[in-house]
């Protein structure tokens, strides 16, 4: 199977760049939790949030344990509890850049593409 490597770096980022899956990122990132828990942390919708911890699992961001009748959600490894420790430490040096570039907006340079 070939494939270019920028394009699958590029789904895999994508994995990180929508605000419910960061925000399931940050629930499980000290512990593993169930989609009721999660559901719970994030007070969302089960369905819309069992969909994105599928789109995570399938980038290889996290894993799902079965115990019983419960799957316990955790990050895949130390790495990508690492990586989102770096890139809050960037971000809180560019935030302010961020929250004021109208580019992002303007050009949709976050869509799917």
């Amino acid at each position: 199977m070939e494939f270019n490597h920028c394009d699958v770096k590029a789904k895999f980022m994508r994995g990180f760049s929508d605000k419910t899956r960061l925000q399931i990122l940050e629930s499980i990132k000290n512990q593993e939790k169930t989609v009721s828990q999660i559901v719970d942390d994030l007070k969302g919708n089960q369905s819309n949030i069992s969909q994105h911890l599928a789109c995570l699992k399938g980038c290889g961001i996290i894993v799902g344990r079965q115990e019983g009748k419960y799957i316990f959600y955790s990050l895949r490894n130390e790495q990508i509890a690492q990586l989102l420790t770096v890139v809050d430490a960037v971000f809180h040096q560019v935030e302010e850049e961020v929250a004021a570039c109208e580019k992002n907006d303007e050009l949709d340079c976050c869509a799917k593409g």
